[in-house]
């Protein structure tokens, strides 16, 4: 099949004749995943385009994968954060959709809570079990959309669900229809999708699900799930892994629009990042995160490093209030209890602290030397320095100066003798054997008693 690309501007091989392998023995990629060796990453140089779509999106799974790895959350707190993430996603609604369980009573009464709010965005989705029951509650509560778990590697079809390939189509299909005949969009779960038979399942299924939809006229939505975070983004690198590969094979080879693509990853091998914005480069409309990347294992897709990473790739926030990251991150850790590791980008506590003396004096002349943007315009997060042996007279300046709230002209010299002062206070500490970092109060009596000392009455830090 050739078609005309409008985007291109090129004639291009389509194909969509890729019958279903119902083979009798699962292929479970033993040359890739041999269980007890670390899984391989093997190259056929086959290159494909980059085809970023005209619109990007996050989605977010804080209520639903999130959930699934730590205590639940109670319904105050689940809509504090869906009014946070909507003041997150801006007015244009970068961050589209949040989904829900809605299984127990706590979990719909913080689904009604949300519907309330009647925001546009993020929507209100749901993720379900297949089955009538279920799809009848989703309609009752009034959610449009939900997930529904399609699993799509052969170590599901054949191991989990005891089926065959065809089998297990026929069954989905009809799931899949009940959904749809009671009104509700769906949203399938290819779960697994980085160990599935790419061309002998996945684009088969997707291909019957993309004929469903024009039949029904009901979009059909298809997450691509990287469940076990096998995805790579290698050029040339081989399908089932190559994630520039299957988002290229659903759109070109399924036919599924790009607006009906969402990527789904996990960070088993530290690369959900990096493969979800590889997801967005090769045709993905949609990636599904949650914040923190609180999330089964090691974690799902970060919200907030999305966002940044869609400022990175569009030039523009496009309204998002990134501030609300830090105090997303703040309600997390005061009201909710969650730590934070202190490495965290963007919202560890030692994101933007720099500890060593010689950055410290290049921050002391001028921050942008070492810090990665405004953070205190982008983030609400001021540049900060710590206290160790190693911060030198600029640390130990920056410190004082930063807050005692001095600039320019009104700031101490690292040479001023009140910061010599505290330096050699800071010395003795760790010629004493101290390995610690000098905490902020500690600082705090120590800088106010040298003031005092010093005979400077009319500056004080104070630190609660």
């Amino acid at each position: 099949m050739f078609i005309f690309n409008s985007k291109t501007n090129l004639i291009e091989r389509r194909e969509l004749n890729y019958p279903l392998q119902d083979v009798s023995e699962p292929n479970l990629y033993n040359n890739l995943y041999s269980y007890d060796e670390v899984p391989k990453v093997a190259f056929n140089h086959r290159i494909v385009p980059i085809d970023m779509p005209d619109e990007i999106w996050i989605t977010d799974t804080t209520f639903r994968d999130g959930q699934q790895s730590r205590e639940p959350y109670t319904v105050e707190q689940i809509s504090r954060i869906y009014d946070m993430l909507h003041a997150l996603g801006g007015p244009k609604g970068i961050i589209r959709q949040s989904e829900f369980f809605i299984y127990t009573k706590k979990d719909q009464e913080a689904v009604y809570r949300c519907l309330e709010k009647d925001y546009r965005f993020p929507e209100v989705t749901t993720w379900i079990r297949a089955s009538k029951k279920d799809f009848e509650l989703v309609k009752s509560i009034g959610v449009k959309e939900t997930g529904i778990l399609v699993s799509c590697s052969d170590y599901h079809i054949f191991y989990k669900m005891n089926m065959k390939r065809s089998e297990i189509i026929e069954h989905y299909l009809s799931i899949i229809r009940q959904c749809i005949e009671l009104g509700i969009r769906p949203r399938c779960h290819f779960e697994d999708i980085t160990r599935a038979d790419f061309y002998g399942f996945v684009v088969p299924f997707a291909v019957e699900l993309m004929k469903l939809s024009d039949e029904t006229g009901m979009p059909i939505k298809i997450r691509a799930c990287d469940t076990m975070g096998y995805g790579v983004t290698f050029p040339g690198s081989v399908l089932p892994r190559s994630v520039p590969g299957i988002i290229y094979g659903l759109h070109h080879h399924a036919g599924v629009p790009q607006e009906l693509l969402e990527w789904h990853g996990h960070n088993d091998f530290y690369r959900a990042v990096s493969n979800a914005s590889y997801a967005w480069l090769f045709g993905c409309c949609g990636v599904n995160t949650s914040l923190f990347g609180i999330g089964e294992r090691t974690g799902n897709t970060p919200t907030e490093a999305m966002v940044m990473e869609y400022a990175q790739l569009r030039g523009t926030l496009d309204g998002m209030n990134t501030r609300m990251i830090t105090e997303i991150a703040e309600y997390f850790e005061k009201e909710i209890g969650y730590e934070i590791p202190p490495m965290t980008p963007f919202v560890g506590e030692n994101f933007n602290v720099t500890r060593a003396g010689v950055h410290a004096d290049g921050i002391l002349k001028n921050e942008e030397i070492y810090n990665i943007f405004n953070t205190e315009l982008l983030l609400n997060r001021p540049v900060k320095v710590a206290v160790s042996k190693t911060s030198g007279l600029a640390g130990i300046a920056y410190w004082v100066n930063g807050n005692l709230g001095l600039s320019g002209d009104n700031a101490f010299d690292k040479r001023d003798p009140v910061i010599e002062d505290i330096k050699a206070w800071v010395d003795e500490q760790y010629e004493s054997g101290r390995v610690t970092v000098i905490s902020d109060k500690e600082l705090m009596y120590v800088t106010n008693s040298t003031l005092e000392k010093h005979g400077i009455t009319d500056k004080k830090v104070t630190i609660s």
